[in-house]
C-alpha cells in the first residue's frame, strides 16, 4: 500500500512538473518521442512480430529473391511487403531485426562511455592536481581526433591482434567498446567542470567533516547534483553512436554481414544500388533517418527542458 501511495504522489509530481508541462506543450516533441517508441518497440519485438526470419538460413529461397516492393510493382508479393534482397530475404523482417541490432549497440556504447567518462570526470574534479592534469590533457588528445577515426583505430587494433574469425564472433562487443571509448570525454569535461563548482558547497564539505570517504561522497551527494548535463549528452550521443556504428558498417569495419545492423543492410544494398534493386539499401536508410532525427529532436528538447534559465 504505502508503494503504490509512493508510486501515486511520484507520478502527480511528474505530472505537475515544468519538464512534463514542455513535453505535452511541443508537438514536435511528441511526435519525436511516439516515433522512436514505435522503432524501439518494432526492433525489440521483430522475433514475434516480423513477417520471416531472415537470417535463418533454412528459410530462405533464392526463387524469392529481388522481389519488388508490393505497392511500387504489379510484380511484388504480398509476403514481402518492401520487396526481398538477392538471397530472398524479406526487406522489412531485415530492417526490424538490423534496427534492434543498431539499438542495442548505440545505447550499450552509451553506457560505456557513461561509465567510463562520469567515473573520470568525478575523479578528476574532485580530486584536482595531477591526476586532473592527466586525464584532461588525454582528453584533449582525444578531442583532436574525429570519433569515428578513434573507433576506427580501436578496431583496427582488434583485428590485428585477433583472426578475423574471431573478430566476427565478437563484432558487437569490439564495436560497442570502440564507439564507447570514443565518446567519454564530452561526459569526462562536463562532470569534471560541474564537480568544481559542487565540491566546495556546503553540504560537500559537510560529508567531509563526518568522515564520509572521498568515493562515498562523490557517488551519493555529488553525482545527483551532476546528472542532467549527462542525460541530455547521452541523449543525443545515442543518435551519433547509431550513425557511428552505421558508418563503420557501412565501410565494412563493423558488424559482420551475419550480424547485420542497418549500417550493414544499407552497405549489401548499396552493392546492389546500379542494377536497379533501390528498395534494398533505401528503405533501411529512410528508417535510420527517421530513427535519428527523433532521438536528436529528444535529445534538443531535453536540453532545453533542463536548462532552468529557459523556464
Amino acid at each position: 500500500m504505502a508503494t503504490r501511495t509512493a508510486i501515486g504522489a511520484w507520478l502527480h509530481h511528474a505530472a505537475d512538473s515544468d519538464i512534463w508541462w514542455s513535453f505535452k506543450s511541443s508537438a514536435t516533441t511528441v511526435i519525436a518521442a511516439l516515433v522512436t517508441l514505435l522503432i524501439v518497440a518494432m526492433a525489440f519485438l521483430a522475433p514475434a512480430i516480423a513477417p520471416h526470419t531472415p537470417f535463418d538460413p533454412g528459410t530462405l529461397s533464392l526463387s524469392d529473391g529481388l522481389k519488388p516492393p508490393v505497392l511500387l510493382s504489379p510484380d511484388g508479393d504480398w509476403s514481402f511487403p518492401l520487396g526481398t534482397d538477392d538471397q530472398g530475404r524479406d526487406v522489412l523482417s531485415s530492417i526490424m531485426y538490423g534496427t534492434r541490432l543498431s539499438l542495442i549497440v548505440g545505447f550499450a556504447s552509451v553506457a560505456v562511455a557513461m561509465v567510463l567518462g562520469i567515473g573520470l570526470g568525478l575523479v578528476s574534479g574532485y580530486f584536482g592536481g595531477t591526476i586532473d592534469a592527466v586525464i584532461m590533457r588525454i582528453a584533449d588528445v582525444q578531442l583532436t581526433f574525429p570519433a569515428i577515426l578513434v573507433a576506427l583505430l580501436i578496431d583496427g587494433l582488434v583485428r590485428g591482434l585477433i583472426s578475423s574469425e574471431r573478430h566476427d564472433e565478437i563484432a558487437t562487443f569490439v564495436i560497442i567498446g570502440a564507439i564507447g571509448l570514443s565518446f567519454w570525454v564530452q561526459y569526462a569535461r562536463t562532470v569534471r567542470g560541474s564537480v568544481l563548482v559542487e565540491k566546495n558547497k556546503e553540504y560537500v564539505q559537510a560529508a567531509r567533516v563526518i568522515g564520509l570517504s572521498p568515493v562515498v561522497i562523490m557517488v551519493r551527494h555529488v553525482l545527483p547534483n551532476v546528472t542532467g548535463p549527462v542525460l541530455v549528452i547521452a541523449t543525443i550521443n545515442l543518435g551519433l553512436a547509431i550513425i557511428t556504428e552505421a558508418t563503420l558498417s557501412f565501410l565494412g569495419v563493423g558488424l559482420p554481414s551475419t550480424q547485420p545492423s542497418l549500417g550493414t543492410l544499407i552497405r549489401l544494398g548499396n552493392e546492389l544500388l546500379q542494377s536497379g534493386e533501390w528498395w534494398i539499401t533505401v528503405f533501411p536508410g529512410i528508417t535510420l533517418a527517421i530513427l535519428v532525427l527523433a532521438v536528436n529532436l529528444l535529445g534538443d528538447w531535453m536540453r532545453d527542458a533542463l536548462n532552468p534559465k529557459l523556464r
